[in-house]
């Protein structure tokens, strides 16, 4: 996947991004390594970080590598110290990581919905809670939380996914509202369905392929573009690609509507893959 160019330039500012070791996360940070930021990396794989870390190094980069399990608060914490050792100052967070279980909610395991809730939820708010503490000492920067439109409305096989994506919307929302009068920016990203491994590994499943059209899903690029317009114009939300929230204008207008819409939507896409598997 291509990494933008952009005019943007984050020359010594420092970018910690989680999630860094494939897909959105990993796309996005070497984007910032283009655009002159210095680097922390941070997902569970080591030496998928170092690969991407090499890569960035090729823009001319600073890196650390920061392995660790974002679940796992005491591992955040010490990211970020490593972090502002190496660098001094955490100017830009990108809350990134994430994890997909599909399933239709009278399915749902129990664990698997644990799972999402550890990474997608409580992984996030510890991110948050430890940029707050760096950011007041530094007396300023700006958190990216990368949601999800399922994070706005709920849909089938992506129940407990949505659920967990609503809930970092509220913790987002409310964060907002904590730090009115700081120079600590939040800002919410929120994707639909993305070109990246973890997509791929839905859309190529026989049992969930159906849920989206190939043909519409999106470059990562469209998110990236949508975090360094965040950053630069300070914005609290922002939809990806712009005007797709309306359906979550609608389902608050028209709940019932909606329903139907997304079912006719999942039809039509099931409908779509069955041909293609029959040209096959």
């Amino acid at each position: 996947m291509a990494t933008p160019r952009t005019g943007t330039t984050f020359r010594d500012r420092t970018v910690l991004v989680t999630g860094a070791s494939s897909g959105i996360g990993r796309e996005t940070a070497l984007a910032f390594a283009a655009a002159g930021a210095n680097l922390v990396l941070v997902a569970r794989r080591a030496k998928a970080l170092a690969s991407v870390a090499a890569q960035a190094r090729k823009f001319g980069a600073q890196t650390l590598v920061a392995a660790a399990d974002v679940t796992q608060p005491e591992a955040v914490t010490a990211c970020f110290r490593k972090a502002v050792k190496r660098f001094g100052t955490i100017d830009v967070v990108v809350n990134n990581a994430g994890v997909l279980l599909p399933a239709k909610v009278v399915d749902l395991r129990g664990a698997d919905l644990q799972r999402m809730l550890d990474v997608n939820l409580f992984g996030a708010l510890y991110v948050m809670q430890e940029s707050v503490k760096v950011m007041r000492e530094q007396g300023r920067g700006h958190i990216v939380n990368v949601g999800s439109l399922a994070g706005r409305r709920g849909f089938s096989p992506l129940g407990g996914y949505c659920a967990t994506k609503f809930a970092l919307v509220g913790l987002t929302e409310a964060l907002r509202t904590e730090l009115v009068g700081e120079r600590i920016h939040v800002s919410l990203v929120l994707p639909g369905v993305v070109d990246t491994p973890m997509a791929a590994a839905i859309q190529h499943d026989p049992a969930t392929g159906d849920v989206w059209p190939d043909a519409l899903t999106m470059p990562p690029s469209w998110v990236i573009w949508s975090i360094f317009l965040a950053i630069r114009f300070k914005l609290a939300e922002i939809a990806v690609p712009p005007g797709s929230a309306l359906i979550e204008k609608l389902a608050a207008l028209a709940p019932g509507t909606t329903d139907a819409l997304l079912r006719r939507v999942t039809d039509v896409a099931r409908s779509m893959s069955d041909r293609r598997r029959a040209a096959k």
